[in-house]
């Protein structure tokens, strides 16, 4: 059974899963967040195997999201750095850590965000960079952009159009 090329897609989301969709992408990345660079650092603290390890920091190279660094000549060692595309990462992983913190951890946050001035949890949200607004507010919808294929045309016209996200519930 072939996998579909979820990179070649026009769907950002899809794209996007099509870079960092396998979850020790993204463990890599939340590592790489937290200052590690190098593989022994990502095999310690992810338990992974070598090769699984060797192949996924080759995927996140190739899609421009780490960048391989030489750090040792003699033996040949490298370190594993973000890029601005990897930075970039940073709000889906906070978004992704308040969402199962919210829904996915019964006993508690074993990680949370704080405001290091005051050392109160943060609640992060989505905004609007223009507006301030939040994204949960009805009046955002999903629409076909400027370059919508005509296959992206056809699925928003079959569907009535729809809010971002429903109005958040307390």
């Amino acid at each position: 059974m072939q996998r579909t090329d979820l990179a070649a897609m026009t769907c950002p989301i899809a794209r996007g899963l099509g870079r960092v969709g396998e979850w020790w992408s993204i463990l890599i990345l939340r590592d790489a967040f937290a200052g590690m660079t190098r593989f022994d650092e990502f095999q310690k603290s992810l338990g992974i195997a070598p090769n699984m390890l060797t192949r996924r920091l080759a995927g996140l190279v190739e899609a421009g999201l780490l960048e391989k660094h030489l750090y040792s000549a003699r033996p040949p060692r490298h370190e594993y750095r973000l890029t601005a595309k990897g930075t970039d990462f940073r709000e889906v992983l906070i978004t992704l850590l308040a969402w199962g913190n919210r829904n996915f951890a019964p006993e508690g946050a074993n990680t949370q965000i704080i405001d290091t001035t005051t050392g109160r949890p943060a609640e992060p949200m989505l905004i609007d960079r223009v507006s301030g607004a939040p994204l949960t507010r009805p009046r955002f919808a999903v629409v076909p952009g400027p370059a919508a294929t005509e296959a992206t045309l056809r699925r928003h016209a079959a569907t009535p159009r729809r809010t971002l996200l429903p109005e958040a519930t307390p």
